[in-house]
């Protein structure tokens, strides 16, 4: 298998309202790219929420007791802790400095994945905005997908990235928070390796993989590159609708060893 990463350039600022497909399908032309069956189109969380007018002002939120407490503990606004906890399900570490939760989408992450970097909203304090994830990344993805099909005739993969940190190791990655098109997980159990050993466990977190690639070429501050074009990666099964999106990724809370 031969992957290339092709990074869309002169990718234009993304306001509330935007058609996020039909700027992904100029970008390509613009680009001098044409799509073929089997491309997954990577898309960073931020636009995707930018263009669903996810915004949040703080100053419209008052904080509960429990954010008031958490926030002693945490160090942060209790405003913002307030906001994190309404997108969580529920607190899943809190020391001083993070504040680890679980999702409303169940992502385990920083935050509940509420950040205030690169967004600006005019007349509004930097330090006042913020901007949710999409309210169900999955259908995003979808609706992206779904028009980009109709535009060029191919059958293509969508991912929507966000960068997360992880148990094990120093510093972010891009994992995928919604998915359309192909498995998000590859399922290899029963098969066999090289030597003929049945496996027993193995399974490929597909969508993250290509996520995490992608989000080299997008960078992580002023590259202004959140749309990637993936080519070469073949998917176990076909490229079809009505698949689970990004959920077989999501381990559930019994088998999480850190819960």
């Amino acid at each position: 298998m031969e992957l290339s990463f092709y990074g869309l350039a002169g990718f234009p600022m993304v306001e509330p309202g935007d058609d996020l497909a039909q700027f992904i399908i100029d970008a390509i032309k613009d680009n001098k790219r044409q799509l073929q069956d089997g491309d997954v189109i990577v898309i960073a969380q931020k636009v995707v929420s930018k263009a669903e007018n996810r915004y949040l002002d703080l100053r419209t939120i008052e904080p509960s007791e429990r954010a008031i407490e958490l926030s002693k503990k945490v160090q942060k606004d209790p405003r913002k802790v307030q906001a994190i906890l309404n997108e969580s399900n529920e607190v899943v570490r809190a020391v001083p400095g993070v504040l680890i939760v679980e999702q409303k989408n169940g992502f385990v992450q920083a935050n509940a994945g509420i950040d205030q970097s690169n967004i600006d909203v005019p007349g509004v304090d930097p330090e006042e905005v913020c901007l949710l994830l999409p309210e169900n990344s999955d259908e995003s993805a979808a609706k992206i997908r779904e028009k980009i099909r109709g535009a060029s005739g191919r059958e293509v993969g969508v991912i929507i990235n966000d960068s997360l940190g992880r148990p094990w190791r120093v510093g972010t990655l891009g994992l995928a928070i919604g998915v359309s098109g192909f498995t998000a997980l590859e399922d290899y159990i029963g098969g066999q390796d090289i030597y003929g050993r049945e496996l027993q466990v193995t399974q490929v977190g597909a969508a993250d993989e290509l996520a995490a690639g992608a989000s080299i070429v997008m960078g992580q501050t002023t590259e202004k590159t959140p749309v990637v074009l993936v080519r070469g990666y073949h998917p176990k099964e076909p490229m079809e609708d009505g698949l689970k999106g990004v959920g077989p990724l999501i381990r559930a809370k019994e088998f999480d060893l850190f819960r």
